[in-house]
Order: structure tokens, then sequence, then C-alpha cells
């Protein structure tokens, strides 16, 4: 069975139904409506989405972290639900700091199961998500006080220094891509300073890597990577399918179902990934 064959297996066999409509959406040419009534029993009352719809916490409440993953999702299906949006980001206003900064999750995860690095870190106001979703509401086309306010915020504290930690430097190139500030040589010079940047495709280790900053081959930050880097990245992604057609991942969840759902996310990005760089 070729690569696209067997991920299709996968997502059909073992993904979430909101993994399955983005499948259906992206490769199949179903309607993108599918994506957000999926999406909907993740959305709470007060607007914010929980529900594991990011499966790392298995937490109903609201957080950060799965308004950001139901963005993701919108976004990679094309899909546009200005109410539902609305509702979300007026969720994160009423989070915020003063000065417009949101946190990852809250100790609201503690009454639930999580994986181990769900922990009071991921409290903290920050870049991570907070620029991450100033960018991705700018894709969506969203205007909203609090973008203003939070986007302000991210400027003051990229005027200071990118981020040492790769995840927090995905999230700020996502709000320096909406606020036309792409500066790929001070990026470039900045990569080696990170930690879990995995610069080598033949380190197996967890981490973000050149295909997680440039997804797609018209991304404005492709250019920080050579092409035989991002083509040795593209082997690798290819190798790494397993025998059961999905992608595996390198971190804990809290259980075997949750490792299935995120194994669902990764296989769907996985082939989105290859596909837009004509691998399959």
């Amino acid at each position: 069975m070729d690569i696209f064959s067997a991920g299709r297996e996968f997502v059909r066999r073992e993904a979430r139904l909101v993994e399955n409509r983005l499948f259906a959406t992206v490769f199949e040419g179903a309607d993108a409506a599918g994506v957000v009534e999926a999406l909907r029993g993740y959305q709470n009352a007060d607007g914010g989405f929980g529900h594991g719809l990011e499966p790392d916490k298995r937490c109903p409440d609201s957080l950060g972290l799965d308004v950001e993953t139901a963005f993701d999702i919108l976004l990679a299906a094309g899909a546009r639900d200005a109410a539902m949006v609305g509702r979300a980001v007026d969720w994160l206003a009423s989070v915020a700091t003063a000065e417009g900064a949101v946190s990852l999750a809250s100790p609201v995860i503690e009454a639930y199961p999580r994986a181990a690095h769900m922990s009071e870190w991921t409290y903290e106001p920050s870049l991570n998500p907070t620029a991450g979703l100033v960018g991705r509401l700018g894709k969506l086309g969203v205007e909203h006080p609090w973008v203003e306010l939070a986007g302000a915020w991210c400027a003051e504290q990229l005027r200071a220094g990118l981020p040492t930690e790769a995840h927090s430097l995905h999230e700020s190139l996502e709000y320096l891509e909406h606020a036309g500030a792409v500066d790929l040589d001070q990026v470039r010079e900045w990569l080696p300073k990170l930690s879990y940047f995995r610069a080598d495709a033949a380190d197996p280790s967890y981490g973000v890597t050149p295909l997680h900053l440039a997804p797609t081959p018209d991304s404005v930050w492709a250019g920080l990577f050579t092409p035989a880097d991002l083509e040795a990245h593209l082997d690798r992604l290819i190798a790494d399918q397993q025998e059961d057609g999905g992608w595996a991942i390198t971190w804990e969840p809290p259980g075997q179902a949750a490792t299935l759902e995120y194994r669902g996310i990764v296989t769907v990005a996985a082939l989105r990934t290859l596909k837009s760089y004509g691998r399959i």
C-alpha cells in the first residue's frame, strides 16, 4: 500500500471524527462545513474550546491550547465561522492579563488525566500561545480589541529578543508573519540557540523540526532552510510512517485513547505536509 493510502486507512480506522472530517475536506473535496460541525462539540458555553480537543489533557474546561487547536483545524480546512471564532476570542479576552497575554492551560487540568508535561509552566501567560493565537486570528481575518491588545504585548516582548525555546519561537513566527516583521537572517542565526529544535533529520528525539516551521514550500519561513535540509526532513517524515499507516508520537499522552487521537492529528498533518511538498 502506498504512503497516502496507508495513512488514509489509519485515519479512517483510528482517528477522531474531527480528523476524519478534516481529512475528507483536505484530500477528498468534502465541504468544510463538516469540520466546523465536528468542532462544535468541543466548544463550551463560555465560548472557549476544551474536552481534550488537544489530547494531552482530558479536561472539559476551556483552555488556550484547545482554542489554538480549534483555530489550526479551521485554517487547515479553509473553514470560517465568524460566530464560533468570535465567541472564542471573547473568551480569550475574558481570561487574558491586563496586557492581553494568555496561558496554554490552568490548574483546572489537575482534576483530570493529563500528560506529565502539562504542569505549572503551562499556567503562565506567555508568547506560547499568545503570539500564535494572534497570528492565527490574522490568517482567519478576525478583528477584535483583544487581538490588538495581545499583538501589542507580543511586539513588546519580541523587541526584547526572540525566545530560546523552539515551541515559543514557532508561536512567535506566527505573530511576526502576521505583523509583517519577517527577518529570515535574524531567525536563521537564532535557530542554533533553541532548545527542542531538531535540526538534524537523523535525530529521533522529540522536537520542533524545519517542517513544523515551514509546513508548506510557500511558507515565508521556508527560506530559513536549504532545499537539502527540507528534503532530508521530508525523507525522514516518510521513513517515520509506521506499519499500521499512521505516524507515531515521541511523548507520552495520558492514555491509550489520547495516544491514538494524537496519532490521528500528526498523521493528517504529515500527509498534508508531504502533499504540499509534492511527495505524495
